[in-house]
């Protein structure tokens, strides 16, 4: 059990929950955990924490209404859903979890790739279905994957650890970054490309960017039409990267073949979606970095970030 930061005091932390059992268990008698509507609706009492857990929306007006406001602590790396800026002008530092959930991320991403590109789930479906009677071997045919090229748009840790994987399948490997990585190149055999090339050149593009104004929204009608027809498109990075009415075009003229989403906006998608009826498109909820070990790592470290911040300490992991 964690250290209790204050042994007059228990520092108030406001959290959207529920917490996980890990989450729970690390700040029990360490601190005291107050209901999320506390930060939409402010406190006369110092609240000297916020932990968000699942990417609720945090801006100025949020910190301003918590008075004695410490530390913004993170459950995940992106932090897209926190007002960088307006905590830094405020001197609040904010914490995530970088280093812990790449590789399960990855992992995440490159089996997303493997279901679109052989139809696992939609053969598993049929499989199951009361329509399987006979075995028909020129059904339901995929592609193949060791051999394709890859397209990597964002080589940040994410991005790395997909590009390992796809040299054990033999791929070429392109990749597109705000910053070429040439020591990426050297250690992985990755070559640069410019997005127009990627697209047009790969037969998989993944998304592995953080959301930025930049990022959101560049994978449009534009980005999809340069794609391959065969082309198969996967997103582990944030669904607001894609625009939805574009893709749900493409998918429907057959301008690219398949789609495999672990992250969608809004999320979940209603369910009336013109997503959820697609055969070729799969979508899972948010499972990147979803495995027991590193939900632990996750949990312990964003409660490391909460607890050195409360502290007045410097963060283990800062994002300002």
């Amino acid at each position: 059990m964690a250290e209790p930061v204050d042994s007059i005091r228990r520092p108030r932390v406001v959290a959207d929950g529920p917490l996980n059992d890990t989450i729970g268990g690390l700040l029990q008698g360490v601190v005291e955990v107050l209901p999320w509507m506390v930060a939409l609706e402010g406190s006369s009492e110092p609240i000297e924490g916020i932990y968000t857990y699942g990417h609720p929306q945090v801006d100025g007006a949020m910190m301003d209404r918590l008075p004695g406001l410490k530390v913004i602590s993170n459950f995940g790396v992106g932090v897209d859903h926190i007002n960088l800026a307006d905590a830094s002008q405020r001197g609040i530092p904010v914490g995530n979890t970088p280093g812990v959930l790449e590789g399960a991320t990855a992992d995440l991403g490159f089996g997303l790739l493997l279901a679109a590109a052989r139809r696992v789930v939609e053969g598993d479906r049929y499989a199951q279905s009361p329509e399987f009677t006979v075995y028909d071997p020129g059904f339901m045919l995929g592609v193949e994957v060791h051999g394709s090229t890859l397209g990597i748009i964002g080589m940040g840790n994410i991005g790395r650890e997909v590009a390992k994987r796809a040299r054990g399948f033999e791929m070429t490997v392109l990749y597109h970054n705000r910053t070429r990585r040439p020591n990426v190149e050297t250690e992985l055999g990755v070559r640069f490309a410019s997005l127009d090339e990627l697209l047009a050149e790969a037969d998989f593009v993944m998304l592995t960017v953080p959301l930025t104004e930049e990022t959101r929204g560049m994978i449009d009608a534009v980005a999809l039409a340069k794609m391959k027809r065969s082309a198969i498109l996967v997103n582990i990075a944030r669904g607001s990267v894609v625009r939805n009415a574009d893709l749900v075009e493409a998918l429907q003229t057959g301008e690219i073949a398949a789609a495999a989403l672990d992250v969608t906006d809004p999320e979940p998608l209603p369910r009336d979606h013109p997503l959820l009826g697609f055969s070729n498109v799969i979508i899972t909820p948010h499972l990147g970095s979803a495995t027991v070990q590193t939900r632990r790592r996750m949990a312990e470290l964003s409660v490391t970030n909460l607890l050195a911040g409360l502290r007045g300490e410097p963060l283990p992991r800062a994002v300002t």
